[in-house]
C-alpha cells in the first residue's frame, strides 16, 4: 500500500496537479462550457472521495487539495495542455516507481474519468445547447493525448 508518505514534496505535487491539468487540457480544448467543465472536475474529485477505501493511494490524491503551480505555468508559456502531458508523465513515472500496478491503474482510470467529466460537461457546437455534439473533435484529440500520456491505448 502506497501512501502520501512515501512521496518527496515535488514528486507528490506532480502526483496530485496531473489530474488538475488533464481537466485544464479539456477545458482549453474548445471555447465556451469553462465552467460547466470547471465544476466537472470538482463534482469527480467529490464522487471519488465519496468511493474511498478501493484505493489508499488515490484516497490520499483527493484528498489532496488540487493546485496549481503558476510558476510552472508561466515557464510552459502558457500552454496548459503541454504542462498537463509533461506532468502526466512525470507522475507516471513516479508511480511506477513507488506504487503498486493497481494503484497506477487506479490513478491512470481517475485521470481519464477527470477529462472525460470535463469533455462530456457541455455540448459542443450547436445553437444554445441545441444539436452540438458531447464530445467536440478537439476534445476527443485531447482524451486521446492524455490516454498516450498515460501509456493507455487510445
Amino acid at each position: 500500500m502506497t501512501t502520501k508518505a512515501d512521496f518527496n514534496a515535488e514528486a507528490w505535487a506532480s502526483v496530485v496537479e496531473a489530474p488538475l491539468l488533464a481537466g485544464m487540457k479539456l477545458v482549453a480544448a474548445e471555447r465556451g462550457g469553462t465552467l460547466r467543465e470547471s465544476l466537472a472536475v470538482g463534482k469527480t474529485y467529490s464522487e471519488a472521495r465519496r468511493q474511498q477505501g478501493e484505493s489508499p493511494l488515490l484516497d490520499e490524491v483527493v484528498a489532496t487539495p488540487p493546485s496549481l503551480d503558476l510558476a510552472r505555468v508561466k515557464e510552459s508559456g502558457g500552454e496548459i495542455g503541454k504542462l498537463a502531458l509533461t506532468r502526466l508523465g512525470e507522475a507516471v513515472s513516479v508511480l511506477e516507481g513507488k506504487a503498486t500496478p493497481e494503484e497506477v491503474t487506479a490513478y491512470k482510470q481517475f485521470v481519464v474519468t477527470v477529462a472525460q467529466a470535463v469533455a462530456n460537461a457541455n455540448r459542443e457546437g450547436g445553437f444554445v445547447g441545441i444539436g452540438g455534439k458531447p464530445v467536440s473533435d478537439h476534445e476527443q484529440s485531447a482524451i486521446d493525448e492524455i490516454r498516450s500520456a498515460l501509456g493507455l491505448t487510445v
